[in-house]
């Protein structure tokens, strides 16, 4: 019987992840279990490939696990029925990366969209929970401008309003700064925070961004090779000694992680060429 942890939203037990062979059956995870606390900024990172946006999916429900088991609020996601996924996923929201945004729809009827769609609310009900949505991320003069209209930062705003239409428990953020330009970056992380704290949620930010993303996180988990290569706070994950760690938060072009993909050696390839201009 699994007994969760009080403090924890989200926990992955021994959990193994790879893609069907048509995608090379490469192992992401390997037994990887790790835990999200409720009400804080956990930030998961990593290089390319490391599986960051896999763990997003299988906690949706969108991927299964091999093995082990991903529980969200002490239930096992991968033994929910239909049913049991709709009920889960209706706690979560979701920010994607650039927004995805509904070009055709205003500002204001993309925030209504999630409001429409799964609840029975009066349209002035949906108009009233939808300016304060956009209030607090600072849009709410901006309701009847297509995202056409709108800059990149102005729709990631646009769409953190619309993922926390209904009132989630979790966010997930799928690299909410990739794009922005310094102001519009922090004015997303600044809102990750106040919205986290105000709303008294828990946040799940995958990002490549090591400054801002270590400022906002009370967490910080970073994948590489299919495990947990540090987890801990900023700090903690600053000092790490493993040296995959240490090429990550100091952005160094040297180490475990190499600039070369895995490949024959250069003189199979090349030797032919070689051997010519000596002859």
């Amino acid at each position: 019987m699994h007994d969760p942890v009080a403090s924890s939203l989200i926990e992955f037990k021994d959990v193994s992840f790879s893609y069907p062979a048509s995608k090379g059956d490469r192992m992401i995870l390997s037994r990887v279990s790790l835990s999200i606390p409720k009400g804080k900024v956990t930030a998961l990172m990593g290089a390319s490939g490391g599986g960051k946006t896999t763990v997003l999916r299988l906690i949706g429900g969108q991927q299964k696990a091999n093995s082990g088991q991903v529980f969200f609020d002490g239930k096992d996601v991968g033994k929910m029925d239909a049913a049991g996924l709709h009920s889960a996923r209706r706690r979560m929201g979701m920010l994607f990366q650039f927004g995805a945004l509904f070009t055709d729809l205003s500002v204001f009827d993309n925030v209504a969209f999630p409001l429409r769609e799964h609840t029975h609310l009066s349209q002035d009900l949906i108009r009233d929970i939808v300016l304060m949505k956009l209030n607090a991320v600072g849009l709410r003069g901006a309701r009847d401008l297509m995202p056409s209209e709108i800059s990149g930062g102005m729709a990631r705003r646009v769409a953190l309003a619309r993922a926390i239409s209904l009132d989630p428990e979790l966010i997930m953020y799928d690299e909410p700064f990739a794009g922005l330009d310094p102001i519009s970056l922090g004015t997303a992380a600044k809102l990750i925070r106040e919205l986290n704290d105000t709303l008294g949620i828990t946040s799940i930010v995958v990002s490549h961004d090591l400054e801002e993303t270590f400022r906002i996180a009370d967490k910080v988990i970073i994948l590489a090779n299919g495990g947990i290569a540090a987890e801990g706070t900023p700090d903690e994950v600053r000092q790490s000694k493993d040296p995959m760690v240490h090429q990550f938060v100091n952005a160094l072009a040297e180490g475990p992680v190499q600039f070369h993909y895995p490949g024959p050696d250069v003189e199979d390839d090349f030797g032919n060429l070689t051997r010519k201009g000596q002859s």
